[in-house]
């Protein structure tokens, strides 16, 4: 077929593609079930007469079947297991130990880890592996997560472009270079790129993205941010406040050396200054809801909950330190993992007639008691003008007593399944870590790793491999499994894989190539390169990377020849400007984000369309000054 020739199978693709960026742009439907719509409309006149060249109509749905779809369900369940450990919760809290709370300084620190990490496996897997990270930073900062998944992920793209293994087209560069030789004379042969030939100018890339977001982002980034302490502190004081007539803050003090509390219990300090002491820290050993006869010893840390004022007042009187906000216990009493919950007694509960310290609470269920709700009456530890202070821990338990306590949520999880109390509070995250399962987490994930890095299988099959691991060491179970896989993502990408094949069966995107190179026919080496690095940026959003890059790759190296360039520079140009994929949702990075920050098309395209102009002009510099 001529490719210079427009046939029927070549309008109805183009007014496909047309109708497609039509629907995302609009966003009249849903862009996963546009991406169906145009799907199911492939099929369908596919079986028009004269049509039949669009599509193999028995391979239409093989998108849910690809390499790169499988690829994504397994890498969301590889993250979703390593999140099950608690290890995605512990890079979170280094993350904000060293960028603090501020948009500003978190946005660097995600983005350069994932840009680093997508420099050697797969960016979507980077990017899904930052995603829970990503949500438990958002969580305690109160920075919404749409101010921070959209710089993650571009860096998380922009990573793939800083060795010869961080993307497929990367990837696929030497081979097609070794195809193009056979074609060209022996003075003219290119030689092969090694792993870090492309790191200058990845590098360069992913310090710009990074700089865009810094310099840029409170202007070109969606949402907004609330700045917080990055505990559940302020969300509880309302709370109880509103509901019990109690004001409290929790607020972490340093506890010096040779104290005048030494010996002190926190039953002692609480009974005098009407607080909680909900947690301690000493030689390295962290307690949550300590029991109250613990002497103090020093030098320690204690989170104490009360009225900030009192507890100010406390610090001045046996001279502590009080810290500007929580540190050791920041993890502890972030709203991810811990919180206010209310628990009634039950008539058949076997609690009722014990006060809290015959049960030893603390220690039996790992909460502490903050108030209890009777009748119109609340007794609490804390003095309020509606009512004086009690002590409530001697307190005999009452059939349809509520408690209020602060509790791990893992702990109230556990609660919940018994049959002393009924947990009222609902709105909590009810899912059960297993830290012992670490060990297993990190082994299947390096298993993963390792094979993406040092073996030819299919990069779909290395990461089943460590899903399906962790799912048999039980690491994370099969329900999970399946609620972990974003779906809409994985429709939405499935669906548009057989609009990129058509575009490139009919003749289509080698039309539209030939079509642009034509005019650029007669230009300078630099422009001719420039149209064929941005010829490569509008195929990858309408086709894989991969298609491109095979499609591109020899027709660049035909025009370098012509034109009197450097072939092997030329072919570069388009391995690396298939990762410049920010415009629209179709990118896989693009669409695995899509979903959790709750981004619109115009929001890609508002943010993504001046990213995508900053990587054609840098990307260009640093070849032509690298090489």
């Amino acid at each position: 077929m001529d490719a210079t020739t427009l046939t029927p199978d070549m309008i109805v693709v183009l007014t496909l593609l047309g109708f497609t960026v039509l629907l995302f742009v609009t966003e009249i439907v849903r862009v996963d079930v546009a991406a169906v719509i145009v799907m199911v409309l492939l099929g369908a006149l596919s079986y028009l007469p004269g049509l039949g060249g669009l599509i193999e109509i028995n391979h239409l749905f093989d998108g849910f079947a690809s390499n790169a779809v499988i690829s994504i369900i397994a890498v969301m369940i590889l993250g979703a297991g390593l999140d099950k450990t608690g290890l995605m919760s512990t890079v979170a809290s280094t993350i904000l130990k060293y960028g603090g709370t501020a948009e500003r300084r978190i946005i660097p620190i995600i983005s350069a880890s994932v840009g680093f990490i997508s420099s050697f496996m797969q960016n979507v897997g980077a990017a899904a592996l930052f995603l829970p990270v990503v949500s438990r930073i958002s969580s305690r900062t109160n920075i919404s997560m749409s101010r921070l998944l959209m710089p993650m992920g571009f860096c998380a793209i922009l990573g793939g472009t800083m060795t010869l293994v961080g993307s497929s087209p990367l990837i696929l560069l030497n081979d097609l270079i070794d195809t193009s030789n056979l074609d060209l004379p022996a003075d003219a042969q290119m030689e092969h790129f090694t792993l870090f030939s492309v790191t200058p100018v990845g590098l360069a890339l992913v310090l710009t993205g990074i700089a865009y977001f810094v310099l840029f982002g409170r202007w070109v980034l969606p949402g907004s941010t609330t700045k917080g302490d990055g505990t559940s502190g302020q969300t509880m004081n309302a709370y109880l406040k509103r509901l019990y007539g109690l004001k409290a803050d929790i607020v972490e003090v340093e506890v010096p050396e040779g104290n005048i509390l030494l010996g002190e219990t926190f039953s002692d300090l609480m009974d005098v200054h009407h607080c909680y002491i909900i947690g301690s820290y000493f030689q390295g050993h962290r307690w949550i809801a300590p029991l109250v006869t613990t002497e103090i010893t020093t030098p320690c840390r204690l989170a104490i909950l009360g009225r900030r004022k009192v507890i100010e007042e406390m610090a001045d009187i046996y001279g502590l330190e009080i810290k500007p906000n929580l540190d050791i216990f920041a993890e502890e009493f972030a709203a991810t993992k811990s919180g206010v919950a209310e628990i009634v007694v039950p008539p058949d509960s076997q609690v009722i007639g014990k006060t809290a310290q015959d049960l030893a609470l603390r220690k039996t269920y790992g909460m502490s008691m903050l108030a209890i709700h009777r009748g119109d009456d609340t007794m609490s530890h804390v003095e309020h003008e509606d009512h004086e202070a009690t002590r409530i821990g001697k307190v005999p338990f009452r059939a349809g007593d509520t408690l209020v306590v602060h509790v791990l949520w893992e702990n109230l999880v556990r609660i919940k399944k018994g049959r002393d109390f009924v947990v009222v509070t609902t709105d909590f995250p009810q899912e059960e870590l297993r830290p012992q399962k670490v060990g297993w987490a990190i082994l299947f994930f390096i298993i993963s790793l390792s094979l993406i890095l040092f073996t030819d299988m299919r990069l779909s099959l290395c990461l089943l491999t460590g899903a399906v691991g962790m799912i048999v060491t039980r690491v994370i179970n099969m329900d999970e499994a399946y609620n972990a896989v974003g779906w809409n993502t994985v429709f939405l990408l499935a669906s548009l894989i057989p609009l990129g094949q058509a575009v490139q069966m009919t003749g289509t995107a080698e039309w539209i190539a030939q079509g642009v190179l034509s005019v650029l026919d007669g230009w300078p080496i630099w422009s001719l390169q420039a149209g064929v690095a941005i010829l490569a940026t509008i195929f990858t959003l309408i086709m894989s990377n991969v298609g491109a890059t095979v499609l591109l790759v020899p027709l660049a190296v035909s025009i370098a020849i012509a034109s009197g360039g450097d072939p092997a520079v030329f072919a570069m140009t388009v391995a690396i400007s298939t990762s410049n994929s920010f415009l629209i949702p179709t990118h896989q990075v693009n669409a695995l984000i899509m979903g959790p920050a709750g981004y619109r098309v115009v929001d890609f395209m508002r943010t993504g369309g001046i990213m995508t102009i900053l990587f054609l002009i840098v990307s260009l510099v640093m070849m032509n000054i690298v090489f």
